[in-house]
C-alpha cells in the first residue's frame, strides 16, 4: 500500500491572551503576536488539504488555564485532526497553583487532540492506515522538584511495547525536548543541555532498534534538522520568536518502495498590528541577547573572563537570530581565533561545506518495510 500524506508542524505557540501577558525586560518571546500569528498560520493551512497538524509543546505562555481553554476551543474548530504534547511552559508546576495547571491536568484539556486516555501523559494514535504517531511527555520533576527534560522509566517500557506491536507501520514520534543534538556538544553544554532529553541516548537506542526514523521536537526555538545514525530530529522554531516559522511536510513512497519526506518551511512576514514583523522581531531578539551571550562566552568551553565576554557580546548581537533562522553561515573574523572557531561550529557547515537543509529539504528515509 502506497503511503502519501501531507501534514504541518507549528511549535512553541506560547498562546497568551492579552490580559495574561507577563512582561520582563529580557523576555525573548514576542507573545503579543501569539494569537494573531496562530490565526495567520491556520488561515494558510486550511487551504492545503492537510491530513493532520502536529504541535510539539509550549502551547501556552505559562500554562494559564484560560490560555489552555482558548487553544482547546480553537483546535476543536479546525478542519483537520490536531495532536499535541506538553512543553515545559505547559506544565511548569507539579501541582496546580494560582497561575498554572498541574502536570497531571494537561491531558484533560486535550482529550480530543491525542489524549483519549487522560490518565496518562503520553499516547499513541493511528493517524492513517499504516501510519502511527507516538506522543511522549518529556517533562520530569526530579527529587528536588526541578523540572527537567527526561523520559521516565514507565514511559520507556510502554514505548517499547508500542513499537514492538507496530512492526508493519510507519511510526513518527513527537516530543518537546530535543532527542538529537542540534548545538555543539548539546548534552554537555551548560546552556544547551536544558533543551535536550537527559536520557536521549537511551531513547535513540530504542528508536533505532525498531527502525523509527522521524522525531519532531520544539523547545529550542530554532529551525534545525539533525540526524544521528538514521534518526532525524526535525525541530521547528517558535511561532512567537524570530523568524516565526512553521513547516509543511509531505511524505510519499516512490515506485521503488522508497520513502521520502519533503519539508517546506514558511514564516509569518506581517500581521495587522505588526506590519514589519520580521524586522521588529529580529531587533527584539537582538536587544535582549546580551545576558545570554555573556553566559555563552563565559561558560564551557570558552570560559572567557567576564570583562572580555562583555566586550565581545555586542558583536554577536544577531548570533541567536541567525541560528534561529536555520542554515546559518557564521563567521566573525574580528574575534580572537579560538572564539571565532567555536562560534563557527554553530553554523551550517560540515567540513567547511555548507549543508543547507534546516528550512527546505527532501529526506530519503529508506525503503518500506
Amino acid at each position: 500500500m502506497d503511503l502519501n500524506f501531507r501534514f504541518a508542524i507549528v511549535s512553541d505557540l506560547h498562546i497568551t491572551l492579552p490580559h495574561t501577558i507577563w512582561d520582563h525586560p529580557n523576555r525573548f518571546h514576542l507573545v503579543e503576536v501569539s494569537i494573531a500569528a496562530f490565526e495567520s498560520v491556520i488561515e494558510h493551512l486550511t487551504q492545503l488539504n492537510l491530513d493532520f497538524l502536529l504541535l510539539p509543546g509550549d502551547l501556552t505562555q505559562h500554562s494559564e488555564p484560560e490560555n489552555h481553554l482558548w487553544l482547546q476551543e480553537r483546535l476543536a474548530k479546525l478542519p483537520f485532526p490536531t495532536y499535541v504534547v506538553p512543553g515545559n511552559h505547559d506544565v511548569p508546576v507539579l501541582t496546580a497553583n494560582e497561575q498554572s495547571i498541574g502536570l497531571a491536568d494537561f491531558p484533560y484539556y486535550y482529550r480530543k487532540f491525542g489524549y483519549e486516555n487522560p490518565c496518562r501523559l503520553y499516547y499513541t494514535h493511528q493517524l492513517l492506515p499504516k501510519v502511527r504517531l507516538i506522543g511522549l511527555n518529556s517533562n520530569f520533576f526530579n527529587e528536588e522538584g526541578d523540572l527537567i527534560g527526561r523520559l521516565d522509566t514507565e514511559q520507556l517500557i510502554w514505548l517499547e511495547e508500542v513499537l514492538a506491536a507496530a512492526d508493519d507501520e510507519l511510526v513518527m514520534v513527537m516530543v518537546h525536548h530535543n532527542v538529537v543534538e542540534h548545538l555543539p556538544e548539546q548534552l554537555r553544554h551548560p546552556i544547551g543541555k536544558r533543551y535536550i532529553l537527559e536520557n536521549s541516548p537511551h531513547l535513540l537506542q530504542i528508536l533505532r532498534r525498531y527502525g523509527v526514523k522521524l522525531v519532531f521536537t520544539g523547545h529550542l526555538h530554532i529551525q534545525d534538522i539533525a540526524c544521528s545514525q538514521g534518526v532525524y530530529d526535525i525541530t521547528t522554531g517558535s511561532l512567537v520568536s524570530y523568524p516565526h516559522p512553521y513547516r509543511v511536510l509531505e511524505f510519499r513512497q516512490d515506485n521503488y518502495g522508497r520513502n521520502w519526506l519533503q519539508i517546506i518551511s514558511h514564516r509569518i512576514e506581517t500581521l495587522p498590528d505588526f506590519p514589519n514583523l520580521q524586522h521588529l522581531s529580529r531587533q527584539w531578539m537582538g536587544d535582549r541577547s546580551f545576558p545570554f551571550l555573556v553566559k555563552l562566552l563565559t561558560q564551557h568551553p570558552l570560559n572567557l573572563p567576564l570583562s572580555q565576554a562583555e566586550k565581545l557580546a555586542p558583536g554577536l548581537r544577531d548570533f541567536w537570530a541567525n541560528i534561529a533562522d536555520g542554515d546559518a553561515l557564521l563567521d566573525y573574523p574580528q574575534f580572537p581565533p579560538d572564539v571565532r572557531r567555536h562560534i563557527q561550529t554553530y553554523g551550517a557547515r560540515a567540513s567547511g561545506i555548507p549543508t543547507l537543509i534546516d528550512n527546505h529539504s527532501t529526506l530519503l528515509l529508506g525503503e518500506s518495510k
